[in-house]
């Protein structure tokens, strides 16, 4: 069971994502104005004090893997996308997650049983750990 620490340091990151609903998508954007999908995770986890690196696929290592059965707020949740080789959002829950999601749009909530996002989940990721502390980091594969 997480203890509160967890829990506050997921409200906060939960939090800062949603604090940006509505602002423009705007590509390596990573501050109030526009967000890409990864520096909106970026902001979102320096406002809650993660350290997380720039960009989806570096963020693809961080933390430790959880199934999509266990989501929890807070995780990351990454898929491949058609026009993107690979996305990241924050879950809420176990099925909506905050994300900026393409050229034209802007900082939404949507839900991973989307039939665009259920058919690309790749996988989602733990990046606080029980005890309110930043998730180990997974080495990349080189």
């Amino acid at each position: 069971m997480p203890d509160a620490g967890a829990t506050d340091v997921r409200s906060r990151l939960v939090a800062g994502a949603t604090a940006m609903l509505g602002q423009p998508y705007r590509w390596g954007g990573d501050a109030p104005g526009g967000f890409d999908c990864s520096g909106l995770v970026f902001y979102a986890a320096a406002g809650a004090g993660i350290h997380v690196p720039r960009t989806a696929a570096e963020q693809l290592h961080v933390g430790r893997p959880v199934p999509r059965r266990e989501l929890r707020a807070g995780d990351l949740v990454f898929m491949h996308l058609k026009r993107k080789q690979l996305h990241v959002g924050i879950a809420l829950d176990a099925d909506r997650f905050v994300n900026a999601p393409a050229a034209g749009g802007r900082v939404r909530i949507d839900s991973l049983s989307a039939p665009v996002y259920a058919r690309g989940f790749l996988q989602a990721r733990r990046v606080v750990d029980d005890a309110g502390g930043p998730a180990p980091v997974q080495s990349a594969s080189r």
